[in-house]
């Protein structure tokens, strides 16, 4: 068959490749299997999990469903104000308050065994965000005492301790992120005032992150997901209130985030997960709310009741074995 040329497609277009027999996505960079031959979803999202929140529960949901979090195990200590990133088999969990360098991790597919350690961060911090291109993850920002500007990255199939990737151009903690297989993005946060910047890496590449553009109003305790071509984030709380607003933006392309839709309910650092179609978002801080809420990627709207939580928690990350740089 012809495909669409790399000259023509925009990302979010989708072919069916006839040599692979496969449907593929195309993130503005290149084509991506969406589906296997055997109907498995290559990409999709399968499993996400939600780690922390002030305790050493990890629960787990299917994607691409609606129902309850189920229990998958325990982390190896109590964790809060941490984050988390993925691969197609194992989830990583770092960072935490009172700041140190843990890292855990699981095998995303083995639900009801308990995390082990995995290495540590270069510099002890809370809540620095991941983004994966399925076999780098790097962790941004965070802080020890104040907003910091470290990144680093490790190999996610081997254990060990993290590598200095870079700086940030700007200090932030408390920021949403969302990545493709090429670039992780990071928005709003606090740095320490209330920021509407959106920053950006290449994930394959050692550097700094440099300037994406601004999100439509500014906020900390956003939190971000994102399929190959779309981020979703909700902006946080803009310093004066709490509020439901969700901005999204095409990963692949520079440029300011446009709103979204709303949540079912406010969600300060809720947990997320996503797959090629859906992006989920669970849990509030300081309701500790077990609300899980999901949107349909890309199609601009609110967002959509998906279940509960096993228990209500907030402040804590998530992932999922098909989230956008996977």
């Amino acid at each position: 068959m012809e495909y669409p040329s790399l000259d023509t497609a925009k990302a979010g277009a989708i072919r069916f490749n006839t040599d692979s027999s496969q449907l593929e996505i195309y993130d503005g960079n290149q084509w991506t299997g969406i589906l296997a031959t055997s109907g498995e979803q290559l990409t999709g999202g399968t499993r996400g999990f939600f780690a922390g929140g002030n305790s050493t529960n990890i629960d787990f949901i299917n994607v691409d469903t609606t129902g309850d979090a189920q229990d998958f195990g325990n982390l190896t200590s109590s964790m809060w104000i941490n984050k988390c990133s993925a691969s197609r088999t194992r989830g990583l969990i770092h960072g935490e308050r009172p700041a140190t360098t843990n890292i855990d991790f699981i095998t995303i597919a083995n639900a009801g065994t308990n995390a082990s350690d995995f290495g540590d961060l270069t510099v002890a911090r809370e809540d620095p965000a991941g983004v994966s291109n399925g076999t780098r993850a790097v962790l941004c920002g965070g802080a020890a005492v104040a907003p910091g500007n470290t990144i680093d990255y490790v190999t996610i199939a081997q254990t060990g301790n993290a590598v200095d990737f870079g700086d940030l151009y700007q200090k932030v903690i408390h920021q949403a992120s969302g990545e493709s297989k090429i670039r992780g993005v990071l928005a709003n946060g606090y740095t320490p005032s209330t920021s509407n910047v959106i920053q950006y890496i290449t994930i394959s590449t050692l550097g700094n992150s440099a300037d994406f553009g601004d999100s439509t109003s500014g906020g900390y305790g956003a939190s971000g997901t994102s399929n190959a071509v779309t981020m979703v984030f909700n902006t946080g709380y803009n310093g004066t209130s709490h509020n439901t607003t969700m901005n999204s933006l095409t990963i692949s392309t520079l440029g300011n985030s446009v709103f979204f839709g709303d949540l079912t309910r406010t969600m300060y650092a809720p947990g997320t997960c996503s797959s090629r179609i859906r992006g989920v978002f669970a849990g509030d801080y300081p309701s500790s709310s077990d609300v899980i809420n999901y949107v349909q990627f890309p199609s601009l709207g609110d967002a959509i009741d998906f279940g509960d939580l096993v228990s209500g928690r907030g402040h804590w990350g998530g992932s999922s074995n098909g989230h956008g740089g996977l």
